[in-house]
């Protein structure tokens, strides 16, 4: 691989233009196919919130709500289930990036197309999820929620534990990624799940991201806000899930690697 020496980054010179009238209508088609998966675990406090808030702002796809209930010990399921959720429920907690996919699977099953991912702990307002939504026309592009954590009020050590993480992830793709963390994208379901990544936790969101650009796939970066109040409850680890996260990109390159020897053998 060659590393590429990230410039000065202003993310409202990569951001799409900012008339809602513009990207409503840039939407088109591929709107009629996406869906939100919320991937959720021990989250019944602020689920119904999070559904309620996602149907009041993105109407369009009130319908196609797609709730994976990884192993909770709560009522998750049951709320979810009692809101006209779709429900895809694992017997026990696999981690983030497992429900995910499995989210993805499922939509994709029943004919989705584009996916915008939601966190269950209310971090993320129905507002910001829209402009995730509709922050490109093309749907084959993958949307990042882009945070300002330090002005959110996030804990100073979640603050330090993703400035890492982009720093890595930013240096092996070759270019800068302003949030590599953040929960609240759209995903083109087919594109992302042929790009194999494997991670089961919160390594998965850094593992796909970087093998998406490694891919080419196109990238766009959306500021949002998001909200860190503090009796909000987190299963993020910030040495366990990082230290993943580096275990995990780490395999990914190196498998890249081996692959790229092999194609110049082969060529040879």
């Amino acid at each position: 691989m060659t590393d590429v020496p990230c410039a000065p980054f202003d993310v409202r010179a990569y951001a799409p233009e900012s008339s809602q009238a513009w990207r409503s209508a840039a939407a088109g088609s591929w709107l009629a196919r996406a869906c939100v998966i919320i991937p959720a675990y021990n989250a019944e406090k602020a689920l119904r919130t999070v559904i309620d808030d996602l149907r009041a702002q993105i109407p369009e796809l009130g319908s196609n709500l797609f709730v994976v209930d990884d192993g909770s010990r709560d009522a998750t399921a049951a709320v979810a289930a009692e809101l006209g959720c779709v429900l895809i429920s694992h017997g026990k907690n696999r981690g983030k990036g497992a429900a995910l996919r499995a989210g993805f699977t499922t939509a994709l099953a029943r004919g989705h197309h584009v996916a915008l991912t939601v966190d269950a702990d209310a971090q993320h307002p129905a507002e910001q999820a829209r402009r995730v939504l509709m922050a490109s026309s093309d749907p084959q592009s993958l949307v990042l929620g882009i945070r300002d954590l330090r002005h959110a009020g996030a804990p100073r050590k979640n603050q330090m534990s993703n400035g890492i993480s982009n720093f890595f992830i930013s240096r092996f793709a070759g270019r800068l990624l302003c949030d590599t963390q953040c929960g609240l994208r759209r995903y083109p379901i087919e594109r992302t799940l042929a790009l194999g990544a494997r991670g089961e936790g919160f390594d998965f969101e850094a593992e796909v991201l970087l093998r998406a650009v490694w891919c080419g796939v196109p990238i766009v970066e959306e500021p949002v806000s998001v909200l860190y109040p503090p009796d909000r409850v987190t299963h993020f680890h910030v040495v366990r899930d990082p230290w993943r996260i580096v275990c995990t990109v780490v395999t990914a390159l190196g498998e890249r690697k081996m692959r790229t020897r092999a194609r110049t053998v082969i060529g040879a």
